[in-house]
Protein backbone atom coordinates (compact mmCIF):
# COMPACT_ATOMS: atom_id res chain seq x y z
CA UNK A 1 0.00 0.00 0.00
CA UNK A 2 1.05 3.38 -1.19
CA UNK A 3 0.47 6.30 1.23
CA UNK A 4 0.80 9.41 -0.95
CA UNK A 5 2.33 13.05 0.65
CA UNK A 6 2.43 16.08 -1.09
CA UNK A 7 4.97 18.60 -0.79
CA UNK A 8 2.39 21.02 0.02
CA UNK A 9 1.68 19.00 3.10
CA UNK A 10 5.21 18.95 4.47
CA UNK A 11 5.87 21.21 7.71
CA UNK A 12 6.98 24.74 6.68
CA UNK A 13 9.51 25.79 9.36
CA UNK A 14 11.68 29.28 9.15
CA UNK A 15 12.59 30.25 13.35
CA UNK A 16 15.45 32.65 11.88
CA UNK A 17 16.01 34.81 8.99
CA UNK A 18 18.84 32.57 8.22
CA UNK A 19 16.87 29.05 8.26
CA UNK A 20 14.42 27.53 5.57
CA UNK A 21 13.28 24.29 6.10
CA UNK A 22 10.97 21.86 5.80
CA UNK A 23 9.91 18.84 8.22
CA UNK A 24 8.28 15.66 6.65
CA UNK A 25 7.78 14.49 10.32
CA UNK A 26 7.28 15.87 13.45
CA UNK A 27 9.95 18.04 14.98
CA UNK A 28 10.76 21.09 17.51
CA UNK A 29 7.30 23.33 17.92
CA UNK A 30 5.65 21.14 14.75
CA UNK A 31 3.88 18.30 16.87
CA UNK A 32 1.20 15.63 14.69
CA UNK A 33 1.28 12.18 16.70
CA UNK A 34 -0.24 10.88 13.25
CA UNK A 35 3.11 11.98 12.08
CA UNK A 36 5.71 11.25 13.89
CA UNK A 37 8.03 8.10 12.93
CA UNK A 38 8.00 5.91 10.16
CA UNK A 39 9.70 3.06 11.29
CA UNK A 40 12.93 3.84 12.80
CA UNK A 41 13.35 7.05 10.67
CA UNK A 42 12.03 9.60 13.20
CA UNK A 43 12.98 12.72 11.77
CA UNK A 44 13.46 14.28 8.03
CA UNK A 45 14.30 17.73 7.67
CA UNK A 46 14.99 19.42 4.12
CA UNK A 47 17.55 22.52 5.17
CA UNK A 48 18.25 25.44 3.58
CA UNK A 49 20.90 27.53 5.46
CA UNK A 50 22.11 30.48 4.81
CA UNK A 51 25.38 32.01 3.85
CA UNK A 52 27.70 32.55 7.29
CA UNK A 53 25.09 31.14 9.86
CA UNK A 54 23.98 28.12 11.36
CA UNK A 55 23.35 25.97 14.41
CA UNK A 56 25.90 26.56 17.09
CA UNK A 57 26.64 23.98 19.65
CA UNK A 58 23.62 21.60 21.31
CA UNK A 59 23.25 18.47 22.32
CA UNK A 60 21.95 14.56 21.13
CA UNK A 61 21.84 11.23 22.68
CA UNK A 62 20.34 8.04 21.66
CA UNK A 63 19.96 8.66 17.68
CA UNK A 64 21.62 7.87 14.46
CA UNK A 65 22.10 11.40 12.80
CA UNK A 66 22.83 11.13 8.77
CA UNK A 67 23.73 14.61 7.13
CA UNK A 68 23.77 14.24 3.18
CA UNK A 69 24.56 17.59 1.64
CA UNK A 70 23.25 18.36 -1.54
CA UNK A 71 24.50 22.16 -2.37
CA UNK A 72 27.80 24.10 -0.58
CA UNK A 73 29.37 23.06 2.42
CA UNK A 74 28.73 22.62 6.25
CA UNK A 75 31.30 22.53 8.69
CA UNK A 76 30.97 20.55 11.71
CA UNK A 77 32.56 20.30 15.28
CA UNK A 78 31.72 17.67 17.81
CA UNK A 79 32.57 17.18 21.66
CA UNK A 80 34.58 13.95 20.40
CA UNK A 81 37.04 16.27 18.53
CA UNK A 82 35.86 15.82 14.73
CA UNK A 83 36.11 19.01 12.96
CA UNK A 84 35.55 18.54 9.39
CA UNK A 85 33.60 20.13 6.29
CA UNK A 86 31.23 17.98 4.19
CA UNK A 87 30.96 18.72 0.62
CA UNK A 88 27.96 18.29 -1.44
CA UNK A 89 28.06 14.88 -2.25
CA UNK A 90 29.16 13.70 0.93
CA UNK A 91 27.80 12.41 3.26
CA UNK A 92 28.20 12.30 7.50
CA UNK A 93 27.10 9.66 10.27
CA UNK A 94 27.09 10.91 14.08
CA UNK A 95 26.01 8.41 16.32
CA UNK A 96 25.05 10.47 19.14
CA UNK A 97 24.59 7.42 21.72
CA UNK A 98 25.03 7.99 25.31
CA UNK A 99 25.61 12.10 24.60
CA UNK A 100 27.95 14.16 22.69
CA UNK A 101 27.11 18.28 21.41
CA UNK A 102 27.54 19.62 17.93
CA UNK A 103 27.54 22.36 15.94
CA UNK A 104 26.85 22.53 12.29
CA UNK A 105 27.84 26.55 10.40
CA UNK A 106 28.19 27.53 7.19
CA UNK A 107 31.31 29.11 6.56
CA UNK A 108 30.43 30.10 2.96
CA UNK A 109 29.61 32.80 1.19
CA UNK A 110 26.63 31.00 -0.77
CA UNK A 111 23.70 29.54 0.62
CA UNK A 112 23.50 25.49 1.85
CA UNK A 113 21.12 22.80 1.11
CA UNK A 114 20.72 19.36 2.92
CA UNK A 115 18.80 16.48 4.51
CA UNK A 116 19.26 15.66 7.50
CA UNK A 117 17.73 12.34 9.15
CA UNK A 118 17.40 10.78 12.06
CA UNK A 119 17.08 7.34 13.06
CA UNK A 120 16.10 5.53 16.18
CA UNK A 121 19.15 2.86 17.06
CA UNK A 122 18.37 -0.74 16.73
CA UNK A 123 20.42 -0.76 19.83
CA UNK A 124 21.01 1.79 22.93
CA UNK A 125 23.92 3.10 25.03
CA UNK A 126 26.10 2.97 22.32
CA UNK A 127 29.81 5.11 22.71
CA UNK A 128 29.51 8.12 20.52
CA UNK A 129 31.16 8.08 16.69
CA UNK A 130 31.69 9.48 13.60
CA UNK A 131 31.90 8.66 9.64
CA UNK A 132 32.37 10.61 6.77
CA UNK A 133 32.40 9.89 2.90
CA UNK A 134 32.81 11.57 -0.47
CA UNK A 135 30.42 9.29 -2.32
CA UNK A 136 29.70 11.84 -5.21
CA UNK A 137 25.92 10.86 -4.88
CA UNK A 138 24.70 13.70 -6.95
CA UNK A 139 26.45 12.86 -10.10
CA UNK A 140 27.56 9.00 -9.57
CA UNK A 141 25.94 6.49 -11.50
CA UNK A 142 22.84 6.62 -13.32
CA UNK A 143 19.61 4.42 -13.95
CA UNK A 144 20.38 2.86 -10.02
CA UNK A 145 20.11 2.96 -6.71
CA UNK A 146 22.84 3.48 -4.85
CA UNK A 147 23.63 2.77 -1.74
CA UNK A 148 24.84 5.38 0.85
CA UNK A 149 23.89 4.61 4.14
CA UNK A 150 23.40 1.30 5.80
CA UNK A 151 22.74 -1.47 9.05
CA UNK A 152 22.84 -4.44 6.70
CA UNK A 153 26.59 -5.26 6.73
CA UNK A 154 26.13 -6.84 3.59
CA UNK A 155 27.33 -3.76 1.44
CA UNK A 156 30.15 -2.34 1.27
CA UNK A 157 31.70 1.41 0.74
CA UNK A 158 29.26 3.07 2.28
CA UNK A 159 28.30 4.56 5.58
CA UNK A 160 27.71 2.66 8.79
CA UNK A 161 24.68 2.99 10.52
CA UNK A 162 22.84 1.66 14.22
CA UNK A 163 19.91 0.74 12.26
CA UNK A 164 18.36 -1.94 10.18
CA UNK A 165 18.00 0.25 7.02
CA UNK A 166 19.76 1.21 4.15
CA UNK A 167 19.88 4.71 2.34
CA UNK A 168 19.46 5.04 -1.70
CA UNK A 169 19.99 7.47 -4.18
CA UNK A 170 19.42 7.41 -7.14
CA UNK A 171 19.52 9.78 -10.67
CA UNK A 172 17.26 8.65 -13.20
CA UNK A 173 16.48 9.29 -16.58
CA UNK A 174 13.51 9.78 -18.23
CA UNK A 175 12.02 6.31 -19.14
CA UNK A 176 13.57 4.63 -17.33
CA UNK A 177 12.97 2.37 -14.47
CA UNK A 178 13.95 0.71 -11.37
CA UNK A 179 12.33 -2.31 -9.63
CA UNK A 180 13.40 -2.28 -6.06
CA UNK A 181 12.72 -5.78 -4.67
CA UNK A 182 11.39 -5.97 -0.76
CA UNK A 183 9.13 -7.73 1.60
CA UNK A 184 6.22 -7.32 3.37
CA UNK A 185 7.81 -7.19 6.51
CA UNK A 186 9.76 -3.82 5.09
CA UNK A 187 8.88 -0.74 4.69
CA UNK A 188 9.74 1.50 1.66
CA UNK A 189 10.33 5.50 1.89
CA UNK A 190 10.38 7.96 -1.08
CA UNK A 191 11.06 11.43 -1.54
CA UNK A 192 11.90 13.30 -5.26
CA UNK A 193 14.44 15.79 -5.25
CA UNK A 194 13.78 16.98 -8.45
CA UNK A 195 12.00 15.62 -11.72
CA UNK A 196 8.45 13.14 -11.86
CA UNK A 197 8.60 9.66 -10.80
CA UNK A 198 5.61 7.33 -10.98
CA UNK A 199 5.56 4.72 -8.36
CA UNK A 200 3.66 1.77 -8.18
CA UNK A 201 1.33 3.83 -10.34
CA UNK A 202 1.17 7.11 -8.54
CA UNK A 203 2.81 9.89 -9.62
CA UNK A 204 5.13 12.13 -7.70
CA UNK A 205 6.58 15.74 -8.37
CA UNK A 206 9.73 17.35 -6.30
CA UNK A 207 9.41 17.32 -2.66
CA UNK A 208 6.52 14.38 -2.99
CA UNK A 209 6.42 11.60 -0.19
CA UNK A 210 5.53 7.77 -1.28
CA UNK A 211 5.23 6.02 2.20
CA UNK A 212 4.71 2.30 1.48
CA UNK A 213 3.52 -0.86 3.52
CA UNK A 214 3.23 -4.57 3.01
CA UNK A 215 4.95 -4.56 -1.00
CA UNK A 216 6.97 -7.07 -2.52
CA UNK A 217 7.99 -4.78 -4.89
CA UNK A 218 8.06 -1.17 -5.91
CA UNK A 219 8.16 0.12 -9.17
CA UNK A 220 9.79 3.64 -10.15
CA UNK A 221 9.90 5.27 -13.43
CA UNK A 222 11.26 8.50 -14.40
CA UNK A 223 8.30 10.94 -16.67
CA UNK A 224 11.11 13.37 -16.37
CA UNK A 225 14.81 13.42 -15.23
CA UNK A 226 14.94 12.65 -11.75
CA UNK A 227 16.91 12.75 -8.49
CA UNK A 228 15.57 11.04 -5.58
CA UNK A 229 15.97 9.48 -1.96
CA UNK A 230 14.68 5.55 -1.44
CA UNK A 231 14.81 4.18 1.75
CA UNK A 232 14.32 0.82 3.01
CA UNK A 233 13.31 -0.21 6.87
CA UNK A 234 12.35 -2.21 9.20
CA UNK A 235 8.22 -2.56 9.89
CA UNK A 236 9.05 -3.23 13.51
CA UNK A 237 12.25 -2.86 15.20
CA UNK A 238 13.38 -2.25 19.10
CA UNK A 239 13.33 0.47 21.02
CA UNK A 240 11.24 2.71 19.27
Amino acid sequence: MLTYIPAADRHHAAPAAWLNSYFLFSFADYFDRGNMHFGPLRVFNDDNIAAQSGFPQHPHSEMEIVTLVLDGEITHQDTMGNKTTIKAGEVQRMTAGTGLAHSEMNRQDKPLHLYQLWFIPSQRGLAPSYEQKDLGFLGGDKNKLVPLVTGQKVLEDVVYMNSNSTIYWANLDEGKDIEFKTFPIRLTFIYVKEGNLVVNGTALNPNDQARMTGDDVVQIRASKDAQFILIDLPASEANY
